[in-house]
């Protein structure tokens, strides 16, 4: 297998790990996401399965696209922080769990009961950096990890 192709592996193996700590966050820590944190987790997944599908098919173009994956996720981060830091408004819903198949009385009895989740809430930081921050970096390195499989790729 070509140099390339584990280099994008690897960058899917990264947004692997930021998901994974989301989840931990979310499931260890007690943590529960907002709106805009499920949204960052979407393109993640999308990274993952191009760097499986990277594995299997020798298409440099997927190393684009794993790009365009990181480059969505760090941008719905960056707009996270902006949200945080009160420089725009950001959705004005919270999130709870899902009511299909609930009575009507259990259905507002899980509203009722959910955490309200703002996204202008900071839940947890490191140095200064929330998790959308983290979120936004690390992003963004592995849109250059993308872009350098891709690059390689394009040596031979």
């Amino acid at each position: 297998m070509s140099n390339w192709r584990l280099r994008g592996f690897a960058a899917a193996l990264g947004s692997a790990a930021l998901l994974g700590g989301a989840l931990a966050f979310q499931h260890i820590g007690e943590l529960p996401p907002c709106k805009l944190c499920y949204w960052q987790r979407y393109p993640h997944m999308v990274a993952i399965g191009i760097g499986v599908l990277l594995l299997l098919v020798p298409l440099p173009a997927l190393a684009l696209l794993g790009a365009l994956a990181a480059a969505t996720t760090m941008g719905i981060g960056i707009y996270h922080v902006g949200v945080e830091q009160f420089w725009w408004e950001g959705p004005n819903t919270c999130t709870s769990g899902s009511t299909v198949g609930l009575s009507p009385a259990e259905a507002l009895n899980q509203i009722m009961a959910a955490p309200v989740v703002r996204c202008d809430d900071i839940a947890w930081s490191l140095m200064g950096i929330s998790m959308a921050g983290w979120n936004a970096i690390a992003s963004a390195l592995l849109v250059l990890l993308w872009i350098g499989c891709w690059r390689r790729a394009q040596q031979g």
